[in-house]
């Protein structure tokens, strides 16, 4: 058709379903929209009688698509329907609507929780932080900080909600330091159980916690009373995914041995983490494999940083040392790729789960004890509005008596100084 290496327009094809439906896709690479249709038309020889004259050109999620569909015919293949396309419009729907994901990272402060959240999105989300000193932590409580960001990547959006807690573990008294924290997650089942319950159902805003980073120490021997406290307390409101913090500092034996006593320790107290879904039997082989190491990295070891270095002449995220460096997105290094996988991979599953279980089992609590006290409010509200309506009905009817009885009056009176001039008359 046209000689590629002269022309710079790079064409892939993308779906081809002749004769019934022919949909081709072009990526622009480095001509603009008006140039690159001059050069397709004149680089395919649209005649006016040819089948494609009506090429036309339209953006689709930052790609150029170049689409003909032909006039409505009958299949030529037997026993077709069309609803085989049913995904494609639900994958339509859900880039226009975008998706919401709220993400929470627990852990005592100085364990690299922002720079790690940094570095998954590639993204700033604490440009102004405040460091608490040594003496302002000594009374410090646990505070709730949320920030939301929106994210773009190839037209698809994502709402992410990050929840840090700053001051966790931090003051000298940590008994029931995590209490915070849980009527945080209890209150955002609580507002989308109200929403749930209002008239205006359309447009829910879902803050609930989908998932729970927490950090735990590498310097410890496994875990603190205090991270079982914390895991015992929320691990059936939240999926709860732990991960070892500056996994730099730890040898890889080290690395092994400590993962081994987070995972005994957690199976000694019957603590239930996010477990990830069992593949299929029809899935293919790399996915299985990609699973299977996937639950082996559990808990994730990772290191987090946002420096750009220059190693052998590649630019990559790391950390310098004396003895060299560590690459953040280096699976031999860290397990920063493979929790960034297990985050976007089974993202839709986390908020299935959330959804499924954590807040069916919340909103069976709350209707067991009588309904979730927003519904009961809602319910008052509307029982505070019938009774003023009553009471204004009331005080309507009241005016209309008396306005009724004045004008009664006010007719006798009438009526009686006609008759009283008529008897002075006759007098």
């Amino acid at each position: 058709m046209h000689d590629m290496r002269k022309n710079p327009i790079h064409l892939f094809p993308m779906l081809l379903t002749y004769p019934f439906d022919i949909s081709i896709f072009y990526t622009m690479t480095t001509m603009t929209e008006t140039s690159l249709e001059n050069n397709i038309t004149h680089s395919l020889y649209l005649s006016p009688t040819d089948p494609f004259k009506d090429l036309r050109l339209r953006r689709n999620c930052g790609e150029i698509l170049l689409s003909h569909y032909m006039k409505f015919v009958n299949p030529e293949q037997p026993g077709y329907v069309g609803f085989a396309n049913l995904p494609n419009q639900v994958h339509r729907k859900s880039v226009k609507k975008g998706f919401e994901f709220t993400l929470m990272v627990v852990g005592e402060s100085g364990l690299g929780k922002s720079t790690l959240v940094n570095s998954l999105f590639l993204t700033d989300l604490y440009p102004e932080r405040h460091i608490p000193s040594a003496q302002e932590k000594i009374s410090q409580t646990v505070k709730i900080d949320a920030s939301t960001v929106e994210i773009e990547e190839r037209g698809v959006k994502l709402r992410l909600t990050v929840v840090d807690t700053p001051g966790f573990g931090d003051s000298l008294n940590s008994v029931d330091c995590f209490k915070p924290i849980i009527q945080y997650v209890d209150d955002q089942f609580e507002r989308y159980l109200n929403d749930e319950s209002g008239l205006n159902r359309r447009h829910i805003v879902d803050n609930r916690v989908h998932c729970c980073f927490y950090f735990i120490n590498p310097s410890g021997h496994g875990m603190r009373p205090l991270d079982i406290a914390f895991m015992r307390a929320l691990h059936h409101k939240v999926n709860i995914v732990p991960v070892i913090a500056k996994a730099d500092t730890l040898t890889k034996q080290e690395v092994m041995n400590l993962k081994k006593k987070i995972m005994d320790q957690i199976d000694e107290y019957g603590i239930s983490i996010y477990p990830l879904p069992e593949c299929d039997s029809d899935e293919d082989e790399d996915y299985r494999e990609q699973c299977r190491l996937l639950k082996e990295a559990v808990p994730f070891a990772v290191v987090g940083c946002n420096t750009i270095i220059e190693v052998k002449g590649k630019k990559v995220r790391g950390r310098m040392y004396p003895w060299g460096v560590v690459e953040v997105e280096n699976p031999e290094h860290c397990d920063f790729i493979k929790l960034r996988t297990m985050l976007i991979t089974h993202m839709q599953d986390l908020q299935e789960v959330t959804q499924e279980v954590h807040y069916e089992n919340f909103r069976a609590e709350r209707l067991a004890v009588g309904g979730s006290s927003g519904v009961r409010k809602a319910r008052l509200d509307s029982d505070d509005r019938e009774q003023q309506l009553q009471q204004k009905e009331a005080e309507l009817r009241r005016m209309q008596e008396m306005l009724t009885k004045m004008q009664a009056e006010m007719d006798a009176q009438k009526v009686q100084q006609q008759n009283g001039g008529v008897r002075s008359h006759n007098v």
